[in-house]
C-alpha cells in the first residue's frame, strides 16, 4: 500500500475513530464530528484514504464481501487499498473505513492499514465460538438478574447466588449482584435479598454461620468407660431438675444428712486432656443452643452414656458439701461415683419444696444465698423467656421465678465455690471465674433499676489467678457442674480427675493456654444466641402482626422510652408524646418488623 499524506479532505484514523483532515501545517487540524475540532502531530494521525472526505457522515456501512475475500487471501498479507477493493469493488473513504473496521474487529484480518495480515480458519473458528460463548453467557447473566427483578429464580440460579449468600453470612464484603441492583453492599442488604428471592427460607437464621460457628455436631468415636474404682452412692435418691425439654441433664442433687451433695456426669472419664475429642471440644468452646436446635460441643452420644438419669446408673464426679454457723462451706468430698438419678422439671419440684429432702436442700441453698447477698451479690431478675422452633412454629414461653430453680441455681454456685477454694489447697491450676465490681455497687429495686444496674455491671472473665466474682458475692469461683455443655468445666474435671487418680494435672500455662483459646469463641457463641433468640422472636412477630401485649418502662430519655416485654424478654424503644413514670406499664401493639435488620417497631395503645 502507498503512504499517503495528509491533505485537506484526506481521512484519518485517530486513536480508534475517524477524522477528517481540515488543514495542514505544522500541525494537523482535524475534524470529529458532531462540531468537535482538534490540532494533531503528525504522528498522531494515520492517513487511511487521501480522499477528498468532504462530511463524515459520509462513512456509511456498506455491503460487501467479506467472506470471499478472507478466502481468497488465505495464508497470505495484504494491505487497506487492496483488501478494500475486494470486498467492496472499489476503494473510497467510506469503504477504507469500513475495511479498517473488520481489521480493528481481529476476527478475519489484524494488522495495520501498511500490513494486513490473514487469519487462519482455526483462528477464526475458535474467536467465533469465543464471541458466540461469550453473548450466549451476557445473556443467561441478564436473563439471571430478570429473575431476580421478577423474585422468581430457578434452580440454576443458586450457584450464582452463593456470592450473595457469602457477604449474608460475612464472609465476603462484595457482591457484583448486589452491587448491579443498586443495593448497598452488607450481611442486612444480602439477607433480605436472598430471602426476597427465596434463596433462604423467610426463616433463615444465619447468625451462626455469621459468627463463624460450626453448625453440625462433631462426628468422632468414643472411647470405652475405664474400669475403676467408683463409690456407690446409688442408695441416695439423687434429683436431676432441668427446664421441660431438656436434652443434656448434667447434673444433679441428693441430700444425706445436713451433707448436700452435687452430682455432675463423669465427662472427663472418656474424654481426657488433649485427646482428639478434647481438641475438637476445645475448637468449639461450649454447646451452641440455638431455638431450632442445639450444636453440641462434644459427639451426642456422650450424652446418652454420661447424661445424668438416662441410664439406670450413671457414673458420676461427686461434690459433698456442709455448711458450718457462718454459711461457709466445709467438709468437702470429691469422688467418682455411680448414682441412680431420676430426671424432674422445675415445676414439677416446685410443688413439692415443703417436702425431703427439697425442704432441707432449700434451707442449705436459702442460707448459703444470704451470705451471698451479704456480700454484695448482684440481685438482678429481669424477664427471661425460652424460644423453641418445633416443625417451624415458634414457641415463647416466659420463665417464671420458681423456688425449685433459685434451690438448683445456688447448688451449682455453692460447688463452683468449693472446688475452687479445694483447687487452691491442692495447688491444682483451674480457670477461675472472676467479675470486677461494678464502679457504684447497689440493691437495684423494681426492673428499670436493674435494667440501669446491669449496664453498669462488667464481663465474666476466666482466669488462672483466683480473684472475686462480684456478681456472685464470691472470694473464689470456677464454674464446674456442665462438663458436657462447657469447655472449661470439662477442663476441671480434667484436673480433679488428674488429681484423685495421682497423676500431674496440667500446668499453669496449659490451663492458661485453653483459656486463651476459648474465650473468644465463647463470646462468639453468646453473639450468636442472643442474635438467633431475637431472630425468632420477630419471626414469631411477623407471623402475628396484630399481637398487643404488656410493657414495662425501665428508661426514659425525653421524648423516647425503653421498654421491656415481659412475655418475650424483648427490649424495645418507643417515641412517646407523654411522660411515662419508670416501672409504669403500657400497652402495645406491633407496627411493623424487619427481621433482617433485626428491628420491630411498635405503637403504644389508649
Amino acid at each position: 500500500m502507498s503512504v499517503f499524506r495528509a491533505a485537506s479532505g484526506s481521512l484519518a484514523l485517530y486513536k480508534v475513530r475517524p477524522a477528517r483532515v481540515i488543514q495542514v501545517s505544522d500541525k494537523i487540524d482535524i475534524d470529529l464530528g458532531d462540531g468537535k475540532g482538534k490540532r494533531v502531530r503528525p504522528k498522531d494521525i494515520v492517513i487511511l484514504h487521501p480522499g477528498p472526505l468532504n462530511r463524515l457522515e459520509d462513512l456509511v456501512e456498506l455491503n460487501g464481501e467479506l467472506t470471499e475475500a478472507w478466502e481468497l487471501l488465505s495464508g497470505e498479507e495484504t494491505n487497506l487499498e487492496e483488501l478494500s477493493s475486494l470486498i467492496y469493488g472499489d476503494f473510497t473513504p467510506a469503504s477504507a473505513w469500513a475495511t479498517w473496521e473488520l481489521v480493528a474487529e481481529g476476527l478475519y484480518f489484524e494488522g495495520t492499514p501498511e500490513q494486513i495480515r490473514v487469519r487462519s480458519q482455526a483462528q477464526v473458528a475458535a474467536d467465533q465460538q469465543a464471541q458466540e460463548a461469550k453473548a450466549a453467557a451476557e445473556q443467561a447473566w441478564a436473563d439471571f438478574m430478570a429473575r431476580l427483578e421478577r423474585r422468581a429464580i430457578e434452580p440454576q440460579d443458586r450457584e450464582r447466588l452463593v456470592e450473595v449468600e457469602k457477604l449474608a453470612l460475612g464472609l465476603s464484603e462484595n457482591s457484583r449482584i448486589l452491587q448491579l441492583l443498586g443495593h448497598q453492599e452488607t450481611p442486612v442488604n444480602a439477607h433480605r435479598m436472598l430471602v426476597g428471592v427465596g434463596y433462604w427460607p423467610d426463616d433463615h437464621n444465619p447468625f451462626p454461620r455469621r459468627q463463624q460457628l460450626p453448625c453440625e455436631d462433631p462426628l468422632l468415636d468414643l472411647p470405652e468407660l475405664p474400669q475403676e474404682t467408683r463409690e456407690d452412692l446409688t442408695a441416695l435418691p439423687a434429683f436431676a431438675i432441668d427446664d421441660e425439654g431438656s436434652e443434656d441433664p448434667d447434673d444433679a442433687l441428693s441430700l444425706e444428712g445436713d451433707r448436700l451433695w452435687v452430682h455432675v456426669a463423669d465427662v472427663a472419664a472418656l474424654v481426657t486432656a488433649d485427646s482428639a475429642i478434647d481438641r475438637e471440644a476445645r475448637s468449639r468452646a461450649a454447646n451452641l443452643y440455638l431455638p431450632e436446635k442445639i450444636v453440641h460441643m462434644l459427639p451426642p452420644q456422650i450424652t446418652h452414656r454420661l447424661a445424668l438419669g438416662l441410664q439406670p446408673v450413671s457414673p458420676a464426679l461427686s461434690i459433698g458439701m456442709r455448711l458450718d454457723e457462718a454459711a461457709q462451706i466445709t467438709d468437702v468430698v470429691i469422688c467418682k461415683s455411680l448414682v441412680r438419678v431420676t430426671r424432674h422439671t422445675y415445676g414439677e419440684i416446685n410443688q413439692r419444696m415443703d417436702d425431703a429432702p427439697f425442704a432441707v436442700m432449700k434451707a442449705i441453698t436459702n442460707r448459703f444465698r444470704a451470705r451471698r447477698l451479704a456480700n454484695g451479690a448482684a440481685t438482678i431478675d429481669l424477664p427471661e423467656a425460652s424460644v423453641r422452633v418445633h416443625d417451624g412454629e415458634v414457641r415463647i414461653r416466659p420463665l417464671v421465678r420458681m423456688e425449685s430453680r433459685d434451690m438448683v441455681t445456688e447448688a451449682m454456685v455453692m460447688a463452683g465455690e468449693a472446688i475452687a477454694n479445694y483447687a487452691l489447697e491442692q495447688n491444682i491450676a483451674v480457670p477461675f471465674a472472676i467479675q470486677p465490681a461494678p464502679d457504684k455497687a447497689e440493691t437495684p429495686i423494681g426492673l428499670a433499676a436493674m435494667y440501669a444496674y446491669r449496664r453498669k455491671m462488667k464481663p465474666s472473665l476466666s482466669r488462672t489467678q483466683e480473684g472475686a466474682h462480684s456478681g456472685l458475692g464470691l472470694a473464689c469461683y470456677t464454674r464446674t457442674t456442665s462438663p458436657l455443655r462447657r469447655y472449661l468445666d470439662l477442663v476441671v474435671h480434667q484436673q480433679l480427675r488428674a488429681h484423685l487418680d495421682g497423676r500431674e494435672p496440667l500446668s499453669l500455662q496449659q490451663i492458661s493456654e485453653r483459656i486463651t483459646a476459648v474465650e473468644p469463641l465463647n463470646g462468639a457463641i453468646r453473639r450468636a444466641e442472643r442474635l438467633s433468640n431475637t431472630h425468632w422472636k420477630l419471626i414469631h412477630l411477623k407471623r402475628n402482626p396484630a399481637w398487643q401485649g404488656e410493657a414495662v418502662v425501665v428508661e426514659v430519655d425525653n421524648n423516647k422510652a425503653t421498654l421491656l416485654i415481659p412475655e418475650f424478654a424483648m427490649e424495645t424503644k418507643l417515641r412517646v408524646r407523654r411522660e411515662l413514670v419508670l416501672d409504669s406499664c403500657i400497652r402495645i401493639a406491633v407496627r411493623e418488623v424487619d427481621v433482617e435488620d433485626q428491628t420491630a417497631w411498635f405503637r403504644p395503645l389508649g
